[in-house]
């Protein structure tokens, strides 16, 4: 397979080999209604590689078995069913399944992560429509298969709208029918709170084997457990968001650094391949690459990419200098920045008992490389003009301001800062793949991501950051 790609504009970054994934998905040795116990039918995600709307198909094998065994009129009128679905997987309303729109996350990670909740919802019942729709588990089994469905779900607190609880505990339902619907919501909102983590969610792919005491997707339920505890908490962090990833992804994986390596792909911060001003953050990316080979072609092994600096604190540093003098009037340099480079490579260091991977470019002939994990690192530090203004409550008014060739930042070693409090500018005339080596080069406290460069963003990136000590702004 070629060496994989990721575009951002008319650039590009490249790593590894490209794997085949697809030929992996929709292809499983046993069907999912087949005889459970005392040959009772029974329902069960088999052994396979899956994707979100893979999962969707074979739940609405139980929502057909439902709505077989409610007979008619139900049957040919699945709308209430699915409005409870719906009102189970919104963000918001006395039946939400996870309430984060009246908690209101202020913090950078439930903001991303809110946002996401709702995405992934509200797509998840577009697919329970339209699959439904088209009957393929009637065709498939006929109805005196699947009105024999029947198992118990061990699940309490899916709360219904009132005309989905007439249906299901009315004359033609009752228990039997309560237990399967009470787990297709279950499987559903264990669907949609296991994709969280990944801003292109639709596309990941993960395992899933049978267990003998866990059904469907519930082998997920106590990772997720510890995960919404920290987000409902205000707890989370980076690092409890990529162990997530790596427990629904069926890893293996014990130890988490900022993104991993895992049979079916690499998984990094969303912000790769997007530009650094306006990337998520938080949320992470699932990518079709096997970055690291070890052994066969063919062996995809995993593995936890680690910060060169586990403690960023305690980094080397260096002084960027003095640069040359500038004003708030004055914010040119005279740098040629016809030449920046066009494609970055991704270059990873396996060593004995870690692994890193390293964000390098070149540029006149000379390479530079930042590590991968201080580049993510330093853009969930960074800050945006409009964000954290400390205009009334600054501790320091920067007055003197320095400008700074991009060659003469990357050139140095370990992170780069500066002891006075003054403003230092750095001109990358708009190119992404330098803005984001620099933001793996700076030393990750006052650093101000602009867009324009006009008088009016200026003005608020001069009093944006913490509010003290020197800043770095990156054009």
């Amino acid at each position: 397979m070629p060496a994989y790609q990721l575009h951002l504009k008319d650039k590009r970054i490249e790593w590894g080999k490209a794997i085949d994934v697809e030929s992996l998905i929709g292809t499983y040795p046993q069907d999912s209604i087949r005889p459970g116990e005392n040959a009772v039918l029974d329902w069960k995600l088999p052994d396979g590689i899956y994707r979100a709307k893979e999962v969707v198909i074979e739940l609405d094998k139980l929502l057909e078995a439902i709505l077989v065994q409610l007979g008619e009129p139900i049957e040919g009128n699945p709308s209430v069913l699915l409005d409870s679905l719906q009102a189970n997987l919104a963000i918001s309303g006395d039946l939400s399944s996870l309430p984060l729109g009246p908690l209101a996350l202020k913090d950078k990670a439930g903001v991303e992560l809110t946002a996401q909740a709702a995405r992934i919802g509200e797509q998840l019942v577009l697919w329970a429509r339209e699959v439904n729709s088209d009957k393929r588990a009637l065709a498939q089994y006929g109805r005196e298969t699947l009105g024999e469905l029947e198992f118990r779900s061990h699940c309490y607190g899916h709360a219904l709208i009132p005309e989905a609880i007439a249906q299901v505990w009315g004359p033609a339902g009752g228990p039997k029918v309560m237990q399967l619907y009470n787990e297709y919501l279950h499987q559903f909102v264990l669907l949609r709170d296991a994709l969280l983590p990944f801003a292109n969610w639709e596309q990941v792919p993960f395992e899933v084997k049978e267990h003998t005491q866990f059904k469907g997707l519930r082998f997920m339920e106590p990772a997720r457990k510890v995960f919404l505890t920290q987000l409902i908490g205000k707890e989370l962090t980076h690092k409890a968001i990529v162990q997530y990833a790596q427990s629904v992804l069926s890893s293996g994986l014990t130890s988490a650094g900022y993104g991993f390596q895992y049979p079916l792909g690499t998984v990094l911060p969303a912000g790769l391949g997007e530009s650094a001003s306006t990337a998520v953050r938080y949320l992470l990316k699932w990518h079709q690459v096997q970055t690291i080979q070890v052994g066969e072609p063919q062996d995809t092994v995993a593995v936890s990419f680690e910060y060169e600096y586990d403690d960023y604190y305690a980094a080397p540093r260096n002084e960027a200098g003095a640069g040359i003098p500038g004003s708030k009037d004055h914010l040119h340099i005279s740098e040629d920045l016809r030449d920046l480079p066009s494609i970055a490579w991704l270059v990873s260091n396996t060593g004995l008992d870690r692994t890193t991977v390293r964000f390098s470019l070149e540029r006149e002939g000379h390479a530079f490389t930042v590590d991968l994990g201080q580049l993510f690192r330093g853009h969930r530090f960074s800050y945006r003009p409009e964000e954290n203004n400390h205009s009334k409550d600054a501790t320091v008014k920067r007055t003197a301001i320095s400008l700074h060739r991009v060659t003469d930042i990357l050139t140095h070693s370990g992170l780069v800062t500066n002891m006075d409090d003054g403003i230092h500018f750095i001109h990358t005339g708009g190119n992404e793949l330098i803005q984001w080596a620099l933001l793996g080069k700076l030393y990750p406290e006052n650093v101000v991501l602009l867009d324009k460069g006009d008088q009016e963003e200026l003005e608020a990136a001069f009093v944006s950051g913490k509010g003290f000590g020197t800043q770095f702004l990156v054009l």
